[in-house]
């Protein structure tokens, strides 16, 4: 099944994450409080996930749903087995 979910919106956030990270660049570089440089990166990891989640939803949204209507029971299975898998991996990262 071809891919044709778009991700631009997220796209946007990632460039604004760039931005931030830029900034925890130059506050290290200003030799900032840690506390103050700490919570500028726990920022970051939230719109990152934010990205991530997004991503994930709209892959289940698009790509699983479509599987999932479709007559392929190994189609489904894939699809099936991959969201598995994604859930497996984002519970090790930790």
């Amino acid at each position: 099944m071809e891919n044709q979910t778009t991700h631009e919106k997220q796209l946007e956030y990632l460039k604004k994450i760039e931005g931030q990270i830029r900034g925890v660049s130059k506050m290290i570089e200003d030799k900032r409080y840690c506390v103050d440089i700490m919570t500028q990166l726990h920022s970051v990891i939230g719109a990152l996930y934010r990205v991530e989640n997004e991503i994930f939803k709209k892959h289940i949204d698009g790509c699983v749903v479509g599987a999932l209507k479709g007559k392929s029971e190994r189609d489904k299975e894939q699809k099936i087995d991959e969201v598995i898998a994604l859930i497996s991996k984002f519970r090790r990262v930790c």
